[in-house]
Order: C-alpha cells, then sequence, then structure tokens
C-alpha cells in the first residue's frame, strides 16, 4: 500500500500531463475496444453456428434456387436427422433504411433447427396455427415498437408487392452471441403467393437447413447430400453452418484486416505518448533521482519508482477506458441498428485491454529507467528542472 502510495503522489506531480496522458490512453482504449467489438461483431454469426447444422443451396450461387422437391431425397441420406428449408425474402419495412434479415421458412422444422430461439409453447402454437403470422427477435420488435397482434407490412423486393404479416411471437435468445434481430415467416405463405402471381417461380427455396445425427460426421453427411444431386440441373453446395457463414465474412476480409490494422496503430500512438510523458519526468525528476542515488538507494529502488508511476498512470487510464467501452458499445449498436445483429464487448477485448495497457507502462519507462541509472551522481544534481 505504501509503495502504491509513493506511485500515485509521483504521479500526480504534474497533474495537468499526468491527466491529460490518462485521458488519451482512456481514449485509445475506447477506441481499441470498438474496433475489436466490432471485428468481433462481425464473426459473431461464425461463432455462434452450430457444429451439427448443415447448409444445402445451388452450387453456381446462392441467388439461385433449388426444387422443393429436393427435401425428401435429403432427408433419406443417411446421418441426416432433421430437414428444413427457406428463402431469403429481402423485404422493405417502410423505407430502404429500415435493413434487418427476414427469411420466409417451414417453422416447425427450423424451430427444431434452432432450438436458441426462445419461445413459449403457447407462442410457438399459435405461429405455426397462422400462416400469416411471423416472429421477431426481442431487439428488433423493441426498435420498431411492434407488439403481438400488429399487422406489420414488409414491401418485397426480390418477391414484389406489399405482403401483411402478423406478429404472434417475440423470441429471446438462449445465449448473448444469439441474433435477436430476426424475422421469420411460413414459407408456404409465400409460395401461396407466388403460384398466384409468377407460377414459374413457385415450389422453389433458396437453402436448405439440415440437422446432422453426429457433428462428427458433418462433412460425410454434406458429401453424401451433394453426390445424391450430382449432373442434376441443379447441382448443389452443401458446408457446415459455420464455413457457409464464413463465405459471408470472407468477403468483406479487407475491411477487417484494416481495422485490426488500426487498432494496433493506436496502440503504438498511445505508446509514444507514455513514453513522452515518462521521458519529460526522468529529465525533471533527475537531480531526485541522483540524490536518492547518494543517500544509498540501489538502481532497482530507482527503476521501481519509474516503472510504477508509469504502469499506475497507464492502468488508470486502462481502467478509464474499459468502463467508457460499455456506453460506448451500446450507442454504437443503437446508431448502427441491425446491421451488427450481435454487438457485445468480449472479454477477450478486456484481456487485450489490459495487457497492452500494461505492454505500453512497461515499455514507455524503459528508456528514462536506463538513463536515469547510466547518469552519474555528480552530473545528476547539477541538473536544473
Amino acid at each position: 500500500m505504501l509503495l502504491l502510495k509513493i506511485f500515485f503522489k509521483n504521479a500526480l506531480r504534474h497533474k495537468l500531463r499526468t491527466g491529460l496522458t490518462v485521458l488519451a490512453i482512456a481514449i485509445a482504449m475506447l477506441a481499441f475496444g470498438l474496433l475489436r467489438t466490432v471485428i468481433d461483431a462481425w464473426h459473431a454469426g461464425v461463432e455462434a453456428s452450430s457444429a451439427s447444422r448443415l447448409v444445402t443451396r445451388n452450387s453456381i450461387s446462392i441467388i439461385f434456387p433449388l426444387p422443393l422437391s429436393y427435401k425428401d431425397k435429403i432427408r433419406q441420406v443417411d446421418g441426416v436427422d432433421i430437414v428444413s428449408y427457406g428463402n431469403w425474402f429481402g423485404g422493405i419495412y417502410i423505407d430502404e433504411k429500415n435493413f434487418f434479415a427476414n427469411f420466409a421458412v417451414e417453422p416447425r422444422t427450423y424451430l427444431e433447427l434452432y432450438p436458441e430461439y426462445v419461445l413459449s409453447t403457447e407462442v410457438h402454437n399459435a405461429f405455426l396455427r397462422d400462416r400469416k403470422s411471423f416472429i421477431a427477435g426481442r431487439k428488433l420488435a423493441a426498435k420498431y415498437g411492434w407488439r403481438i397482434g400488429d399487422v406489420i407490412t414488409l414491401k418485397g423486393t426480390i418477391f414484389p408487392g406489399n405482403w401483411e404479416f402478423v406478429l404472434r411471437g417475440i423470441y429471446r435468445g438462449r445465449h448473448s452471441s444469439t441474433d435477436e434481430n430476426q424475422f421469420l415467416f411460413h414459407w408456404d405463405y409465400l409460395n401461396e403467393m407466388i403460384k398466384k402471381t409468377s407460377p414459374g417461380r413457385a415450389d422453389q427455396v433458396g437453402f436448405y437447413m439440415i440437422g446432422a445425427k453426429n457433428p462428427n460426421l458433418a462433412a460425410q453427411v454434406a458429401l453424401s447430400v451433394d453426390r445424391a444431386f450430382q449432373n442434376s440441373l441443379a447441382e448443389t453446395l452443401t458446408e457446415t453452418e459455420k464455413a457457409f457463414q464464413m463465405g459471408f465474412v470472407s468477403m468483406s476480409e479487407a475491411i477487417i484486416t484494416a481495422i485490426q490494422l488500426v487498432s494496433f496503430v493506436v496502440i503504438v500512438i498511445i505508446l509514444a505518448v507514455v513514453a513522452n510523458t515518462m521521458a519529460m519526468t526522468g529529465r525533471e525528476r533527475a537531480a531526485e533521482y541522483s540524490t536518492f542515488k547518494a543517500l544509498g538507494f540501489r538502481g532497482r529502488h530507482i527503476a521501481a519508482l519509474i516503472f510504477g508511476e508509469s504502469l499506475t498512470i497507464t492502468m488508470a487510464g486502462c481502467a478509464a477506458g474499459m468502463i467508457a467501452t460499455f456506453p460506448a458499445a451500446t450507442a454504437f449498436a443503437k446508431a448502427v441498428g441491425t446491421f451488427f445483429p450481435v454487438f457485445n464487448v468480449d472479454a477477450d477485448t478486456l484481456y487485450l485491454d489490459i495487457a497492452f495497457s500494461l505492454t505500453v507502462g512497461l515499455l514507455a519507462a524503459v528508456v528514462p529507467t536506463y538513463r536515469s541509472l547510466k547518469t552519474g551522481i555528480a552530473n545528476g544534481l547539477r541538473t536544473v528542472e
């Protein structure tokens, strides 16, 4: 406790300079924390993927459909437990800025495949009974103020027209990484309307979701599914849900890499700021350190004073930055809306904050410590502050 008191006393000798340095560190840690959280949010879908779920799509591109008749053949493949299917709907709510994921799915099997979407039995049954109904994630419903029984209209882009839906349930995520911004409705409702307006597009799905009996055999099941449709008019590509999600993330790999580089540049900049502060402190206290030497204090005592002060300053800034990261992340998540369905500050980000702050504090004290130890007593005492 005595050492900590000395470190704080030394750090507060020049209150303005120390305050500005702590503020700079706090801002840097805040920026680093937000940038790392953005990267984590980009990979949230990958991290939330299940090892037992597979995605089957058209081998040419996901924009090309597959026949609905494939579901029976997929169900017969060894290792397949559940088969569901759906379409990306791409509907717009009121105007284009209100972007969120909306899917037409086979509700019973789809919810079996996604037990992390938690619904009460009553709500679950109500959703299954009403073909015109939909369920929404808790965050999505809260954003637009939707309540059970509300009639919501989406403007179709892929499937033109105004589509009306009735909200029958609001699901919550079983885990913090569960996407609570989904809009799910009945594929049968979509297909019925397509039969009336565009019969040639009916009975086609955008993807199949497959639940494997054994996650360890997922790769084998995927291969078997694709072999079943080899040389057909619509060949398939089946991959794990994680690999499927990674395909979308890889499209933005250059952006993610740039964000990672910027986050590390922030650390280098703050290292320069703290090093400058400690260098100024070392020069100002050259006579003081020489007096300690003359009184019999050893080099390790001088080093402890310098390193202790440097770490006190950096860790104070780190603590302030970490605390500020949480409200800043909440505000950022609200600003970007559903662009990042999951935007949580991960524990690993906080650990990195602490690790980098400790590293900066130690490195910033190396040069001042070296100079103080190499400066002779006589030369040090002649130094004018």
